[in-house]
């Protein structure tokens, strides 16, 4: 408890003697999200002998004049099914405090940073994941001139609630033209660059080979805009880093993001490419899963909201991956031929990912071999295989003035070796979905969702239907049921119904759901956990303050 009320003591101090004057800014939020669990041996639903698991989360902000100061507090009593058992306990692991001056900003604590893109390094809380990655150190940010921002930390990465045994050190650059020189700031041509560079400090102790202890990652970065259009790029470069995620191979890694945007009023076009080679960086090398990642890899494909269309999500490759990314999103004006009395939006987007290819190093070294540089990969070149494909083809349209719907056709090629390590063979899936919203009266709303995916391989067909009905002022009940409808063994034509209540008042959410959870996997962004098959009854509350 010292780590905890000394900061907290310290800081009341220096806030009397430094603003007596000022007032105390006091927020927070709490969380809480708990399931009961039941057996059911049809869809794998083990026995829980706790029957409940709960993840709680509480935090505390107060901040004057300058000076701001959090806490949280969490507890897994014991974590919930699908999420890391190493979560389990309770305690205090963040914490900060925060001073700012006119120039410059001081961190001591806990602390979330992302530098670009986050191919050098990104820390971020996602809770659905059961992923925490904050930093515990002391952070500088500083903006001494126009247009000029450095930050420079030093610390060590959260690992449940302990700390990854890896020393991170990491500076951060990015100069804005625009800023810098008063003459462009009214200018269509607009351009900002910077750079970063993190390092991992960490012992050897393997008694075989004999492994870098400084590993540094180097990243340069530059977005140009002029009008609509906008170009955004960033390359990482990462030096030999044997570990266990790429097999304790001593090939040095990189990455490229490259993003071009146009945007006017009525139409978006995206186009991206990414390349990663060898770009898993842990904050202790023998980490894998979701444990002590320090960097990101953006994913380059739709996140899907549907529950048919997010059955098979794209999963993110940072050790070897060629991707592509194409979205068009056009309105058509009202009282047009297509657009009709109230217009229509369509959305197109296509997402393809690729292994890049890999060559042996010489004639007796397979690929991959532990202790060697492991295979050489030329930069431009695409593996055979496909790991993820996604064509979809969304249209909204508002129908009558209390009727609005969206209807959607989505192809998803899914690679289950690449994603979830299960050698089940490649879905080809094909997906339509209906969303109907008809707005009965001003406090009442009816919507009816229904999808289908149609596939030839593994358990082949689902079906699924939801109602949700919303009434009075914050209260939803919604009715849904996702069915294997063609699974080739009949004993696992299974039913995932939900029943769900949700009451939202103020900035309280309370939700309380019954029914059945499908084995599968759970991402965003491209990172994932692994989601077992359950069911019961679960509670989730939310409430800030």
């Amino acid at each position: 408890m010292k780590t905890i009320i000394i900061p907290i003591l310290l800081f009341i101090f220096i806030s009397e003697k430094s603003f007596p004057q000022s007032e105390w800014q006091v927020s927070g939020d709490v969380q809480m999200d708990a399931q009961y669990y039941l057996e059911d041996s049809l869809i794998g639903a083990n026995k829980v002998n706790e029957k409940i698991l709960s993840n709680n989360y509480f935090n505390l902000y107060l901040s004057r004049g300058s000076l701001n100061m959090g806490i949280r507090y969490e507890n897994f009593s014991n974590p919930m099914l699908g999420f890391d058992p190493r979560l389990k306990g309770s305690g205090f692991p963040y914490k900060f405090i925060e001073y700012k001056f006119p120039t410059l900003t001081i961190t001591a604590g806990n602390f979330y940073e992302q530098f670009g893109l986050g191919l050098t390094l990104r820390s971020y809380e996602e809770r659905s994941l059961g992923f925490d990655n904050a930093l515990e150190g002391i952070r500088i940010q500083s903006h001494p001139w126009k247009g000029f921002y450095l930050k420079a930390l030093i610390g060590q990465e959260r690992l449940f609630f302990s700390k990854a045994e890896g020393i991170l050190r990491g500076a951060d650059f990015e100069i804005n033209l625009n800023e810098v020189f008063d003459s462009l700031k009214q200018k269509p041509f607009q351009f900002t660059f910077g750079g970063s560079v993190v390092s991992r400090y960490q012992v050897d102790k393997d008694p075989i080979y004999k492994l870098p202890e400084n590993v540094l990652t180097w990243a340069l970065r530059y977005n140009l805009g002029y009008n609509n259009l906008r170009w955004n790029n960033e390359f990482a470069y990462k030096y030999n880093d044997p570990n266990a995620t790429n097999g304790y191979i001593y090939k040095e890694g990189n990455a490229l993001i490259s993003v071009i945007t146009y945007t006017r009023k009525g139409l978006g076009i995206l186009l991206g490419a990414k390349r990663a080679d060898n770009m898993d960086f842990r904050a202790d090398r023998t980490l894998t899963g979701l444990a002590g990642m320090i960097n990101y890899v953006p994913a380059m494909a739709k996140i899907h909201a549907y529950s048919l269309s997010a059955l098979y999500p794209y999963v993110a490759q940072p050790n070897g991956e060629m991707a592509f990314q194409g979205q068009i999103s056009y309105n058509i004006p009202k009282k047009t031929r297509l657009g009709g009395k109230y217009g229509m939006d369509i959305n197109i987007q296509y997402d393809l990912s690729h292994a890049i290819k890999k060559k042996p190093i010489s004639d007796t070294i397979p690929i991959g071999q532990k202790g060697t540089d492991g295979y050489i990969s030329p930069f431009f070149g695409i593996g055979k295989e496909r790991y993820f494909e996604d064509a979809t083809i969304e249209i909204f349209k508002k129908i009558s003035p209390k009727l609005k719907g969206m209807l959607s056709y989505v192809y998803i090629v899914y690679n289950s070796l690449a994603s979830e390590g299960h050698d089940y063979g490649t879905f080809y899936n094909h997906i339509g979905i209906l969303d109907l919203t008809w707005k009965i009266t001003s406090k009442h709303a009816l919507r009816f969702e229904a999808q289908h995916l149609y596939k030839e391989q593994h358990d082949k067909n689902w079906a699924s239907l939801l109602a949700e009905y919303s009434f009075s002022k914050g209260w939803f009940f919604s009715l849904g049921d996702i069915y294997n409808y063609n699974n080739p063994d009949p004993t696992h034509r299974n039913h995932y119904y939900t029943v769900n209540l949700t009451r939202t008042f103020n900035s309280t959410r309370i939700s309380i759901t019954y029914g059945k959870i499908r084995e599968g996997i759970s991402c965003v962004g491209g990172v994932c956990r692994y989601v077992p098959a359950s069911y019961g009854f679960s509670l989730s509350i939310n409430t800030s303050f």
